[in-house]
């Protein structure tokens, strides 16, 4: 109930912040970045080498390139049948498809599942999510935003110098081993700064505004990202017999809110920015019920 009380809090204390507008507008930038660079290399160098190696912890990515692949297909369906235009298309094909394992995941799973669901959430997150945004979500732009050529090598290199992955390439030398205790407790300080900072940055930048003629595409990106994509998660699970924490975490993860990085950079491709925004803006509040459900299905 604590860890509960500190996301609804923290994220409350983010959108009333951003309405009295105590920070400047960069603020949410900041905080991001800050957890980017610091906090979630931190989180991950910590939980990961917690890990035995096996094909248990690979479960997590497996299951969320295949709902992301399997979602971009169900958006693409529903845009071309209900006649969405270019521009929402492209804005759902990021907002229904990359999901929040970072800064909505972590907070919310760890409540649900403890902190063994960490290092999990870490595989799911960096081997899937956070790839997929450097990658497919590129593509996308070029092709619903005309942002340019797609370049591969360009592509790749932000994918290996993206801190969180670096130090998931670090932490896999670690596996089973222990650090010093110094640096263990300078690891756990810092990665106790994820929670707190970003669920007050997705505070700061919840926009809950949408006009009548969006809500059709709005509710279809939900649709999919809190209720289908679960459902693929757990069907993936049934055939392939999994019944673990691993599988467990990528379910959950699975049916998080969008991603605010999706979001962001949907809108400044000018792809819908309100639709967007409102989207992630009520994902993240949608997710608290919705996350429930699925824990109670899982369990």
């Amino acid at each position: 109930m604590d860890n509960f009380f500190l996301i609804a809090f923290t994220f409350t204390l983010g959108y009333i912040l951003q309405k009295f507008k105590i920070f400047s507008p960069d603020m949410p930038l900041a905080l991001n970045k800050f957890v980017i660079y610091v906090s979630l290399p931190a989180l991950i160098l910590l939980e990961i080498p917690k890990l035995s190696l096996s094909m248990e912890m690979f479960i997590p990515p497996f299951i969320a390139w295949v709902v992301m692949l399997s979602s971009a297909v169900l958006v693409l369906l529903f845009s071309r049948l209900l006649r969405f235009s270019r521009k929402i298309e492209g804005s759902l094909m990021l907002v229904s498809v990359l999901t929040n394992s970072t800064f909505v995941g972590i907070p919310m799973i760890s409540a649900y599942l403890g902190e063994d669901s960490l290092a999990y959430l870490m595989m799911y997150d960096q081997l899937g999510s956070s790839i997929a945004l450097g990658t497919y979500g590129s593509i996308v732009l070029v092709y619903y935003g005309h942002s340019g050529k797609i370049i591969p090598s360009q592509m790749l290199k932000k994918v290996l110098v993206f801190p969180p992955f670096m130090a998931l390439v670090f932490a896999f030398v670690f596996l089973g081993k222990s650090y010093p205790s110094m640096f263990e407790n300078a690891l756990s300080a810092l990665a106790s700064t994820v929670i707190p900072l970003a669920l007050v940055a997705a505070g700061l930048q919840l926009k809950l505004f949408l006009p009548k003629e969006e809500l059709k595409p709005f509710g279809v990106s939900l649709g999919i990202k809190l209720v289908i994509a679960p459902i693929i998660a757990m069907a993936l699970s049934a055939i392939f017999g999994w019944d673990n924490m691993a599988s467990k975490v990528a379910i959950m993860d699975a049916g998080m809110a969008p991603m605010i990085t999706a979001g962001a950079v949907a809108s400044m491709a000018g792809l819908a920015p309100r639709l967007s925004s409102a989207i992630v803006g009520y994902g993240i509040i949608f997710s608290f019920g919705s996350s429930a459900v699925i824990y109670y299905f899982i369990n």
